[in-house]
C-alpha cells in the first residue's frame, strides 16, 4: 500500500514539476561518461577554433593595434613576436568557445530541471553571453583607446613612444577579460533577487556605496593607472548596477 501511494506521489511530482525522470535514473557511471564526452567535445571545439585562430593571426594583430595609432611596435627578442601570436591564438580560441562551453553545460543540466528553472536559467545565460560581448567592445572602442591616448599625449613631449608588442597585448588581453567579466553585475544582482537574498529596492539605496566600490573596482581591474580608463569603467559598472537593480524592482513588483 506504501509503495502505491510513493508511485502516484512520484507520479503527480513529474508531471508538475516536468523532470526528465529518465535522465535523472541514469547511474551515476553513465552521468560520468556524459560529462566526460562534453568535455572532450569542448576540448575539440576549442583546439580548432585555437587553430583558426592561429592560421588567420595577420588580420587579428591589426585589429588589435587598430585602437592605438601613431605607435610603433617593437619586439625585444627574436622569438617575442611568435609567441605573442600563440597567446592571441590561445586566449582568442578559449574566449570564443565559452559560448560553446556553456551550451555543453545547459544540455548536461537541463533535464533535471524543472519548467520553472529552466525558463529562468536559459533567458540568464543568454544575457550573460550578451553583456559579454559588449563588455568586449565597450573595452575595445572605450576603455583601450582613452588608456593609450592618454598615455601617448602625456609623454610625446619627452619620450618617443616605442612598445613591446607581447606587452601590449597583455596590457589589453587584462582589460578584455576584466571588462566581461565587470558586465555580468546585472547577472548577479538577478540571481540574488530571484534567490530572495536582497531586493531592488534595496539595491538602489545602497547606491552611495556602490559608487565607492565600482571606483575601488575598477581601480584594481584596470592594468593601467591612468584616471580616465578608471572612471569610464567604474561609471559602466555604476549603469550596469542600477540597470540590474531597476529591472529587479520592476520585476517583483
Amino acid at each position: 500500500m506504501d509503495l502505491k501511494i510513493k508511485d502516484k506521489d512520484f507520479q503527480f511530482r513529474k508531471r508538475n514539476l516536468n523532470l526528465d525522470t529518465d535522465a535523472l535514473e541514469l547511474p551515476i557511471s553513465e552521468h560520468i561518461e556524459e560529462m566526460r564526452q562534453r568535455s572532450v567535445q569542448f576540448l575539440c571545439f576549442a583546439c580548432f577554433t585555437i587553430g583558426i585562430m592561429f592560421l588567420k593571426i595577420t588580420p587579428i594583430v591589426e585589429l588589435l593595434e587598430a585602437p592605438v595609432e601613431g605607435i610603433k611596435f617593437i619586439q625585444l627578442s627574436p622569438g617575442e613576436y611568435f609567441l605573442s601570436t600563440v597567446k592571441i591564438s590561445f586566449y582568442g580560441g578559449l574566449l570564443f568557445s565559452i559560448p560553446f562551453l556553456l551550451s555543453q553545460i545547459i544540455f548536461y543540466i537541463l533535464p533535471g530541471l524543472t519548467k520553472s528553472e529552466k525558463g529562468i536559467i536559459l533567458p540568464i545565460l543568454g544575457t550573460s553571453l550578451i553583456l559579454f560581448g559588449i563588455g568586449l567592445l565597450f573595452a575595445y572602442y572605450v576603455l583601450i583607446p582613452a588608456a593609450l591616448n592618454f598615455f601617448i599625449g602625456y609623454s610625446s613631449t619627452v619620450i618617443e613612444p616605442l612598445w613591446s608588442f607581447d606587452q601590449y597585448f597583455d596590457f589589453i588581453l587584462f582589460l578584455f577579460y576584466s571588462t566581461g567579466l565587470s558586465f555580468q553585475v546585472p547577472i548577479l544582482q538577478i540571481i540574488l533577487g530571484l534567490a530572495g537574498i536582497v531586493t531592488g529596492k534595496q539595491m538602489l539605496m545602497s547606491w552611495k556605496y556602490v559608487v565607492l566600490a565600482s571606483t575601488i573596482v575598477s581601480a584594481i581591474l584596470t592594468p593601467s593607472t591612468d584616471p580616465v580608463t578608471q572612471l569610464c569603467l567604474a561609471g559602466a559598472i555604476i549603469l550596469l548596477y542600477l540597470t540590474g537593480a531597476g529591472l529587479l524592482t520592476i520585476y517583483k513588483e
